[in-house]
């Protein structure tokens, strides 16, 4: 009877640590799939980012050139002004 004991507890650990094992190839892809999430959540972040800073520049490029051809339009309408009054006088 105590033998009986001994092999049904032997059956049981047995079964029991198939199983953990089993499940433990579970647990670590799940630990790779949240580590590759974290890292893809950085990178895109970071992607991110580079695209405001990129886009930051383009903006601040095409409000010098804004405000050159302004200028340039302002001197040649004095210019104008001038050819004008040349023509007057």
């Amino acid at each position: 009877m105590q033998n009986n004991y001994v092999i049904l507890g032997i059956l049981a650990l047995l079964f029991i640590s198939m199983y953990g094992y089993a499940y433990f190839s579970v647990i670590l892809e799940k630990m790779r799939e949240r580590k590759n999430k974290q890292k893809n959540i950085e990178k895109e972040e970071l992607r991110r980012l580079e695209s405001k800073r990129k886009q930051e520049l383009i903006d601040e490029r095409v409000r010098k050139f804004n405000e050159r051809k302004e200028e340039i339009h302002r001197e040649l309408m004095l210019l104008e002004k001038m050819k004008e009054k040349q023509r007057v006088s």
